[in-house]
């Protein structure tokens, strides 16, 4: 490891040490700075610290930069639906079925594993395993996704996730009528206690809001359209249960008796975001796949 080393002055004390660490070095993010703390890389005072240690006069910081690691995925030629493409970004069209990136269990045929093949620039914030990934939707969600192919679009799309900037609407079929128009659900999500696999609304959960509205009403189902302020594990799955409304064809969070569509009925297909470099704001939007429109035609009837 090559291992660098910097006492803290004036100027930085009171700073998080994420914040000093991206001004060590202009090649380091903060968000690369955070991945580094988070693994153990960043000692303060010859002892690990946390992404929100805020820096004091004279402190030693010593950074011990892991060597690359190799990118051990393998590119696999995918037809993927790009809606954008530049030297920054990428918004693609994710189908259902399709895992996001590696894991185990699901090591070829993912989205990042098409990427691969298609273009040999992606950041390397996430990790060698989900390089350019900046958000993700479920397996059995499709949509819109953006990609960063370099640290800095990478840096700059999750500050807008996390400063609520970026747009992302998904539309649904629920179970049961809503009787309002609008609504919205201010919840906090965190892991169930009692399905350590299922994520639920807990008090001690992260805060988590999803903004909805009613598109059409059919006999026991619902048609909505989901506005997320935050990005949650399985938010809007886990929000629509709560209110009383699970999401049709939902394997897990769904009732028993539900419809056979291959898993649940969501589709991201609205995004909006400024971009990294030029910061315009560009927004994109995919109709709704074959399948679920058929969903919508039946249910109409």
């Amino acid at each position: 490891m090559n291992i660098v080393e910097q006492i803290v002055l004036e100027d930085h004390a009171g700073d998080r040490i994420d914040k000093v660490l991206a001004k060590m070095n202009a090649e380091w993010s903060r968000t690369q700075a955070q991945a580094w703390i988070k693994d153990g890389h960043v000692l303060v005072n010859g002892q690990p610290t946390k992404t929100n240690y805020k820096c004091v006069v004279n402190d030693k910081i010593e950074v011990n930069i892991p060597e690359p690691e190799e990118l051990d995925v393998v590119a696999e030629e995918m037809d993927l639906e790009i809606f954008y493409e530049d030297s920054d970004v990428l918004v693609v069209n994710k189908p259902k079925g399709m895992v996001v990136h590696p894991a185990s269990g699901h090591v070829t045929g993912t989205l990042v594993n098409g990427l691969m093949a298609h273009c040999k620039d992606l950041s390397g914030i996430n990790g060698v395993m989900r390089p350019g990934i900046v958000h993700r939707i479920d397996k059995d969600t499709s949509g819109l996704l953006m990609i960063a192919k370099n640290d800095m679009a990478h840096e700059s799309l999750v500050n807008q996730l996390v400063n609520k900037t970026v747009t992302r609407k998904y539309k649904a079929v629920v179970h049961g009528n809503i009787a309002h128009d609008y609504g919205t659900i201010d919840a906090p999500i965190g892991r169930d206690p009692k399905d350590r696999q299922s994520m639920a609304v807990v008090d001690n959960g992260k805060n988590a809001v999803t903004h909805f509205h009613v598109l059409d009403k059919f006999k026991d189902f619902t048609f909505v359209e989901c506005q997320l302020e935050t990005g949650r594990t399985h938010q809007i799955r886990v929000h629509m249960k709560y209110i009383g409304f699970p999401l049709a064809g939902d394997p897990k969070y769904g009732p028993r008796k539900t419809i056979d569509f291959g898993g649940q009925a969501l589709h991201a297909g609205l995004l909006g975001f400024d971009h990294p470099r030029t910061g315009e704001y560009m927004e994109f939007e995919a109709p709704l796949p074959q399948d679920f429109e058929r969903l919508i035609t039946i249910l109409q009837k």
